[in-house]
């Protein structure tokens, strides 16, 4: 996949508030903090197309990024596990991420995004196992792999291979580098049609 261009499209609070079906979604999710928004950044090209924040927990609302004028949607799930936001707003969260995802029959690949310095949180593992029950495919990519050792890297390839049964694939990433980016946009060319 060749993105040409990317544009912010919308923010959504509520499942009413979604765009009109059409093209395919590639969804983005992942705990608070494990850079989705770099993520999307370094794989569009565009340095500040999602905001970025040191505070986890900043992305609140459901985001739709325009690709290739409107090839495809890459959308923006607020984060999960973020401890110190307060329990109703984890809550709203978690019904507006939920729903969106058992309802939204556009999403083509939700791209689960697992820091690589901690391949085995439950939280994860819970989210593989909702995106499985609700028979959504789904990759991983490790984020933040440049921060490992060697020896790191290999334990937590090893981990996620054996929890992430069912990911169709599994990307090492990094936004510093730039290291699989091509590899993401490869495997991204086949939901984005």
């Amino acid at each position: 996949m060749t993105i040409h261009n990317a544009e912010f499209h919308k923010s959504v609070s509520d499942l009413g508030q979604l765009p009109d079906p059409g093209p395919s979604e590639v969804v983005f999710v992942g705990r608070s903090n494990v850079g989705k928004s770099t993520l999307l950044n370094t794989l569009t090209g565009r340095r500040s197309l999602a905001k970025t924040s040191s505070t986890p927990g900043k992305t609140q609302l459901i985001n739709y990024f325009s690709i290739n004028d409107g090839q495809c949607w890459f959308v923006d799930l607020p984060g999960y596990g973020y401890a110190k936001v307060a329990k109703g707003q984890r809550y709203e969260w978690g019904r507006l991420l939920g729903g969106y995802i058992r309802k939204r029959e556009e999403i083509a690949l939700v791209v689960l995004l697992i820091d690589a310095r901690h391949p085995e949180m439950e939280s994860d593992r819970q989210m593989m196992e909702f995106l499985d029950f609700y028979h959504r495919p789904y990759a991983v990519v490790l984020t933040k792999f440049d921060k490992l050792r060697q020896k790191e890297k290999a334990y937590a390839v090893k981990a996620l291979k054996s929890s992430a049964l069912k990911a169709n694939f599994i990307v090492n990433y990094s936004a510093i580098s730039g290291a699989g980016r091509d590899k993401l946009l490869e495997h991204l060319a086949i939901y984005t049609g």
